[in-house]
């Protein structure tokens, strides 16, 4: 049987490079060589075993590609076809989909609801730190990348852009909104374009890293406060002259910036949590005002489909956002245990790293 070299989770604290055979596929999927992919922040949390998933469960679910083989049912797509396929994968047809909440994708059982149903990559199936990977639903998730775009115009749709940009969208940001980010990381970084793509015309980010500070101006902020130097919540309401913002936007996933996110909006103003939380949260009386701040609190798991990634495409295709200065860093398969180890201990000003088999 063929074998094809793949990142594995062994334990928590070692994901190691190893060879698994190539995927056999159904006559829905098809098989996509990868040509680049990245590692994310959830990845970092699995290996800290933060996240559980099955040993020996290849990692990654950002994918770019060509097809290197479809099943028999698939129909309008070709082999040799580049494409991407979205950190979500749902189905289209089950209750979730058909609700409307992709994301969400997975099955109902007497015991309840299963969440996150539509995020199989790297997390209930194999996923793409790999020379192959199956892409299930094929015809509800390759999206073919537009002639003229590179591999790393297009390697932060899958999930980081996509669930950056959400956090605007969650946050329903009007034109001529005041808008807060939380942490500049790719997710947090990408959040601040999509604010500025959707019409706000203030907005100030939240970070103390000088290289994303001055990353976070390049993506759209306006206003870049550095939380070690002064009180972040103080500084927010005195820009905004005691008014508060429209949207606070949450890119960490950490109980002090959640707080503060909360703090910082305006009455009837929403709070958008795009956060990986690895404990429960606590919501403060006086952030919350008792329950009688008109307040919103939503949470946002990244969409997918290949409806999701053509638009993606098409936004940068367009010109109006770029976020190739997000890859910092190059490896190549072979040296993914490298890349794991710079990418989670954050050495080096790194942001995205790009891999490629």
């Amino acid at each position: 049987m063929p074998r094809m070299k793949a990142a594995v989770f062994v334990e928590p604290g070692r994901i190691v490079l190893d060879e698994k055979p190539i995927p056999d596929i159904s006559p829905l999927d098809a098989l996509v060589r990868i040509t680049t992919t990245t590692i994310c922040g959830t990845d970092v949390h699995i290996l800290k075993g933060e996240y559980p998933v099955a040993r020996g469960l290849t990692i990654g679910h950002e994918p770019v590609g060509v097809i290197e083989k479809l099943g028999s049912a698939v129909q309008g797509y070709r082999e040799g076809q580049r494409v991407i396929a979205g950190a979500i994968t749902p189905s289209g047809h089950s209750a979730a989909c058909l609700c409307g909440c992709h994301s969400q994708d997975g099955a109902g059982t007497k015991h309840g609801w299963k969440p996150l149903g539509g995020w199989r990559f790297g997390n209930t199936i194999d996923g793409c730190q790999a020379e192959y990977v199956l892409v299930p639903d094929a015809m509800a998730n390759l999206a073919p990348v537009p002639d003229g775009l590179t591999d790393e115009q297009v390697l932060m749709c899958p999930d980081i852009m996509s669930t950056g940009f959400s956090g605007a969208e969650s946050g329903r940001i009007h034109i001529g909104d005041t808008v807060a980010v939380f942490a500049q990381g790719p997710i947090g970084l990408c959040a601040t374009a999509g604010a500025r793509f959707m019409g706000a015309t203030s907005i100030i980010a939240v970070e103390s890293v000088p290289a994303r500070m001055e990353m976070a101006r390049r993506m759209g902020a306006d206003h870049v406060v550095d939380f070690t130097n002064a009180d972040a919540v103080e500084e927010i309401m005195r820009f905004t002259d005691g008014r508060g913002v429209d949207v606070s936007i949450e890119a960490l996933g950490r109980q002090e910036t959640f707080e503060a996110a909360l703090r910082v909006l305006r009455p009837g103003g929403t709070l958008s949590s795009l956060g990986v939380y690895s404990g429960d949260l606590r919501i403060p009386l006086d952030g919350f005002l008792a329950g009688l701040g008109d307040h919103t609190i939503r949470t946002t798991l990244c969409p997918g489909g290949k409806e999701r990634m053509r638009r993606l495409m098409g936004a940068i295709a367009s010109g109006r956002v770029d976020t190739r200065p997000l890859v910092t860093h190059r490896f190549k398969l072979d040296q993914i245990e490298e890349a794991y180890d710079l990418f989670g201990h954050q050495r080096d000003g790194v942001l995205k790293v790009a891999i490629t088999p």
